[in-house]
């Protein structure tokens, strides 16, 4: 027993970083409906910047706030050179996804030209310390995660409800067309949309590099399991990008512990969760239900 809860613990926490990126997505696709194919590998340059201000002495903490203004700058830089000149993703949805595609491509490549194929040493935010409770073991930068997690929501939901641009957002992201005539100003917003979601990337890659080596591939197999708990949670819920990424989490942490086939097949309890969702609840557990006219 002890040990299934020692797994539920790292699955928590992996999963809340999951969450995070599943937060950035989910952002996205409100604004504007597409899937952004890009935003892991946004994140994974955020973090180098984090990484390298680290590595010539400036400490974490403002290293992450360089590179979560890094990451806003990156997502507002693309969505206004790459993705807005393409057109509307309601009338070329495969162009642009295509575009994204292309962008990870160029990105990942980029960072491996710029900081090599050799891995990192990323040290934890929150240091190394733990403590036991009971035979299971907790530590700092695990219940750290969990923390910050929380307060992202928070200022999301202040940010959203409570703020004139968030406001603009959740006008943009219902109706875009009425927003403009409304005197939106729907490019501004869909910029900031994409640069929040790069900073928000650049905070879940400084809680990740230090779990895994930090390498320009530290965000493709995250990028998987935020796009399944977003499935699983629904497309423009930011809570259900959480119970969608902590889910995840836990069941490829947990799951492949106790079933001999699944061991060389972390995300296949998440696939499979995917598939059940998608047949029986579309929209995800949180997701809004599309209706459209005859």
């Amino acid at each position: 027993m002890s040990n299934f809860l020692q797994y539920c613990v790292i699955g928590i926490a992996n999963g809340s970083i999951i969450a995070m990126v599943a937060m950035s997505l989910v952002i996205i696709y409100r604004a504007t409906g597409l899937l952004n194919f890009a935003q892991g590998e946004i994140s994974m340059l955020a973090t180098f910047v984090v990484w390298q201000c680290h590595d010539v002495g400036v400490p974490l903490l403002p290293a992450l706030l360089i590179g979560m203004v890094a990451g806003f700058a990156l997502g507002a830089l693309l969505q206004r050179v790459a993705v807005q000149p393409v057109g509307d993703p309601a009338t070329v949805p495969l162009q642009l996804v295509i575009v994204t595609i292309g962008l990870l491509l160029v990105i990942n490549n980029a960072a491996g030209l710029i900081w090599g194929a050799e891995t990192k040493v990323f040290d934890r935010f929150f240091g190394n310390a733990s403590w036991s409770v009971g035979d299971v073991s907790v530590r700092w930068q695990q219940v750290g995660i969990v923390g910050v997690l929380l307060l992202e929501t928070a200022v999301l939901v202040l940010l959203f409800r409570r703020t004139k641009i968030g406001l603009a957002m959740r006008a943009v992201a219902s109706n875009s067309e009425s927003s403009g005539l409304a005197g939106i100003p729907v490019a501004r917003v869909l910029v900031i949309s994409w640069g929040l979601a790069g900073a928000i990337g650049a905070i879940a890659g400084t809680f990740a590099a230090p779990e895994s080596a930090m390498s320009a591939d530290l965000f493709l197999p995250i990028l998987i399991s935020a796009f399944a708990a977003m499935t699983i949670g629904g497309f423009d819920s930011i809570v259900g990008a959480i119970v969608g990424g902590i889910s995840v989490g836990i069941l490829t942490e947990v799951v492949p512990r106790y079933v001999d086939p699944l061991k060389e097949m972390r995300l296949a309890p998440a696939v499979i969760l995917i598939l059940v969702v998608l047949m029986f609840r579309p929209q995800g557990l949180f997701g809004s239900k599309q209706v459209r006219r005859a």
